[in-house]
């Protein structure tokens, strides 16, 4: 799976712990930054991440701040988007089960990297269940973006 990952100063520690996290499952990671501490604006990590997975040149997205909360309100501003800040391992599954979250957000300051690494694990194995109620709600998350983009 390729995955488009991004953090902002507030996140970049973690990232460097989730990428050869991937790597080690044998996905493709694309890195959008950042690699440091300077102060840079999490809108746009969040955007190259969305972009990347809107345009179908990445499976799946990670976007960690120091929050996540950042990151998740900016990433849900992209049609097709469907990100989940997450923060345990019910949660990790029951977005991928229910919701078919295709990004994940986690906040460096409110998860420890083990945590942080389970939860990735859970996120990126499990399925989205297809059942007819998960469907018809994802089909009204699309038909509601559709109308609020017209």
């Amino acid at each position: 799976m390729k995955i488009a990952i991004g953090a902002d100063h507030a996140g970049y520690r973690l990232k460097d712990v989730i990428i050869p996290l991937l790597e080690q499952l044998g996905h493709v990671v694309q890195d959008f930054g950042v690699n440091g501490p300077d102060s840079v604006d999490y809108p746009d990590f969040a955007a190259a991440v969305c972009e990347k997975v809107v345009s179908g040149e990445a499976n799946r997205g990670i976007l960690i701040c120091g929050t996540g909360i950042g990151m998740s309100i900016a990433a849900n501003k992209f049609q097709g988007i469907r990100c989940a800040l997450v923060q345990d391992l019910f949660s990790a599954k029951a977005t991928r089960e229910h919701n078919d979250s295709n990004v994940l957000a986690l906040g460096e300051r409110v998860v420890g990297p083990g945590v942080a690494e389970e939860i990735v694990k859970v996120w990126l194995e499990t399925e989205f269940s297809e059942g007819p109620r998960h469907c018809a709600r994802i089909g009204k998350l699309t038909a509601l973006e559709a109308r609020l983009q017209s």
